[in-house]
């Protein structure tokens, strides 16, 4: 099966634009969403990507955050935000951790006629990765699909920027061939992480996803967190960030294990 195929086949979208990276495709679909007339870009207000701050003002796009409970959608909030003249550009596993309820996004935004825009970087494979207007995603670096450079746009109509190295396109499709059982060796590793750390403050514990977000309230807790990440050997980054949450918590990386 060619590439196109297996990434038709994940976003259930009829065309797919391979562009050079994540970032890529972001600027890519907002520059067409101007185009169309759209003025504003709602996102989260943590648990996205970097650009998603950035890139609506290099489109020409006013950017509005929306309070999330931890990333996750407060679909009163978008209800509250989504018009005829915005977009709404939402990472549908949120910070790698937590589900978005796409199928509730995705309702709300067609009752408002704001366009969205699914960032599955993290979602691909799933269900959840199929439920938007346009689906994005990156190829990039510890991404599901890891190849290093690249990035994709799913679409049904329109016309999107951008360039592929083709040389890439068999490296590209092992990647693809190797994501489901990739996904489920992260499913069974953020069990048991969530298991171990069960009297801790797991955010979002019944939410799948790969990374574990665990919250701590004072340095103790915050070095038997680490310590458990010592001794088996998982990566970890500090929050607060906002590719993850806006709060004091250990994000443990699962996605680069």
């Amino acid at each position: 099966m060619e590439v196109q195929e297996k990434l038709q086949e994940l976003t259930g979208k009829q065309k797919i634009k391979l562009v050079e990276s994540g970032d890529h495709a972001i600027l890519s679909v907002l520059k067409h969403c101007k185009n169309l007339g759209k003025e504003k870009v709602l996102i989260q207000d943590q648990g996205g990507w970097l650009t998603y701050r950035d890139y609506p003002k290099k489109a020409g796009l006013e950017k509005i955050e929306l309070m999330t409970d931890y990333g996750i959608i407060d679909p009163d909030a978008l209800k509250a935000k989504a018009d005829e003249k915005s977009i709404f550009l939402v990472n549908s596993l949120n910070g790698y951790f937590s589900e978005q309820p796409m199928q509730e996004i995705a309702k709300i935004c067609a009752e408002k006629k704001c366009l969205l825009i699914n960032d599955a970087s993290g979602s691909i494979g799933t269900e959840l990765a199929k439920v938007g207007d346009v689906i994005i995603g990156s190829f990039g670096k510890d991404k599901p699909v890891n190849l290093h450079y690249g990035g994709f746009i799913a679409h049904d109509s329109g016309e999107f920027e951008g360039e592929f190295d083709e040389s890439k396109l068999s490296a590209l499709s092992e990647e693809l061939d190797k994501l489901f059982a990739k996904l489920l060796a992260w499913e069974t590793k953020n069990a048991k992480i969530k298991e171990d750390l069960k009297d801790f403050d797991v955010i979002h514990p019944e939410s799948k996803g790969i990374n574990v977000i665990v919250k701590f309230s004072n340095e103790e807790e915050k070095e038997k967190i680490l310590e458990y990440c010592e001794k088996n050997d998982l990566p970890y980054t500090i929050c607060p960030r906002y590719i993850r949450v806006n709060c004091d918590a250990v994000s443990i990386e699962v996605k680069r294990t």
